[in-house]
């Protein structure tokens, strides 16, 4: 419980010390867009991290030791052409399982690898395997379309991991840009429905199990208003169109608003693959982000999902039948969607926490639906190629619930970084 009076601390901080922040910047941190190596850097970047777990899992321990491989390449080997390929390596060991016997694990990541052709100054040409992310909102993405079956290792529950450490799809991907906007164009085949769990292979299946596209433009309004409207389709499937908008209120707050919607099924009925059912369905993510001349940001966010289950439906699942309820949950979160209808999220993240290269980020989720809860908080702290971490998490509710289910009730994680 003490991690949401520390956010409530930061909040009644916040609110005592507005600073100054230039919207557009404020904007562009929120869209997730990866940010660009500056020129006259290595073009190839590594990272290894160690980490010690201990997690509480029904009265007794478990002990998982984890050792992570990341690496990227990106450059520019010819006039207008360049290359980019980012892998990571998850290697886990764990002890102290229910059953006795240690449990290991090696996955691999594949999360790009791909040829950028820029023919002309305003034209972008992509092929290969991409992480194309969408969306404004921090903590849920309804405009995120490629995201599903993306994540192939879990290690942090922080949206940003998330978004970073997932598979890229397998695409062709065309941009042409003018002053006021931009139009891209998006299109993943299919491969195979074939998926893997073997350390290095690609997972094709898991990515470009069947046909993809995707139109996005984005257009200048008006000063400090751009927003961006995206059409997205799938085999087998109706189009289903999507809304990213931020507006600056003031000198130090952004606010945003991310909606899709278009015809489905339930996500009950597409995680047991019922014939039926379809009607209009929409996603939507709302929130506010408040910044202070003291490095401190915070988000409050709203989070909707119209296929997920509303109260009623929820509490049979809940009480009915074991294996249908855990399919139906396992379902939702390789689709990172909401298996309830509507969630709460705050996000806290504090830079040079009470001295210099210490920072704090803290979240708290809540499924609005059963009430259960996610609280997570990591203080790190920088030197030149060095972090070290301190993770918390825990989680409140019964066996049944959205976050209670889990069977990591409480867990401290230790990590080390090393960047070179």
């Amino acid at each position: 419980m003490w991690p949401i009076l520390l956010t409530l601390a930061l909040l009644t901080s916040a609110a005592a010390g507005a600073g100054e922040q230039d919207d557009d910047a404020a904007a562009l941190a929120l869209s997730g867009a990866p940010v660009t190596a500056p020129a006259g850097t290595s073009p190839i970047s590594l990272s290894i991290e160690g980490a010690q777990t201990f997690a509480r899992v029904a009265g007794s321990e478990e002990r998982i030791q984890r050792l992570s491989l990341d690496a990227r390449f990106d450059e520019m080997f010819a006039p207008g052409w360049r290359g980019i390929v980012a892998e990571r390596i998850d290697g886990s060991w764990a002890e102290g399982l229910a059953s006795g016997q240690p449990a290991n694990e090696e996955v691999g990541t594949l999360k790009e690898a791909y040829l950028s052709w820029q023919p002309q100054a305003n034209l972008l040409l992509d092929a290969g395997r991409i992480n194309a992310r969408q969306g404004v909102a921090l903590g849920y993405n309804p405009t995120d379309f490629f995201r599903a079956d993306a994540v192939r290792s879990l290690v942090s529950p922080d949206p940003n991991s998330l978004r970073d450490n997932r598979l890229g799809t397998v695409m062709l991907r065309g941009e042409e840009l003018w002053d006021s906007g931009a139009l891209t164009v998006s299109y993943a085949p299919r491969l195979t429905a074939h998926t893997s769990r073997a350390a290095l292979d690609p997972d094709f299946g898991a990515t470009n199990a069947q046909g993809r596209w995707m139109l996005s433009l984005s257009e200048q309004l008006a000063p400090g208003l751009s927003p961006q409207w995206l059409v997205f389709g799938r085999d087998g499937g109706s189009p289903q169109v999507g809304v990213n908008l931020t507006a600056g209120l003031g000198s130090a707050t952004v606010a945003y608003v991310e909606v899709s919607g278009g015809r489905s099924t339930s996500l009950l009925g597409q995680a047991l693959q019922l014939a039926g059912g379809e009607t209009f369905r929409s996603r939507a993510a709302a929130g506010v982000t408040y910044s202070t001349t003291y490095k401190l940001s915070l988000t409050l966010e709203y989070e909707y999902n119209g296929a997920g289950s509303g109260k009623q439906q929820w509490s049979d699942l809940r009480a009915g039948d074991g294996p249908l309820y855990g399919r139906y949950r396992e379902y939702a979160l390789s689709q990172q969607d909401l298996a309830t209808r509507s969630a709460g999220f705050i996000y806290a993240s504090w830079q040079d926490l009470m001295f210099k290269h210490l920072d704090l980020s803290a979240f708290v989720r809540e499924d609005l639906v059963d009430h259960s809860r996610m609280e997570w908080l990591e203080f790190r702290r920088h030197w030149n190629a060095v972090d070290v971490a301190l993770r918390w998490q825990d989680v409140q509710g019964n066996t049944t619930s959205d976050f209670g289910a889990s069977t990591q009730r409480q867990t401290w994680q230790l990590l080390l970084d090393y960047y070179l």
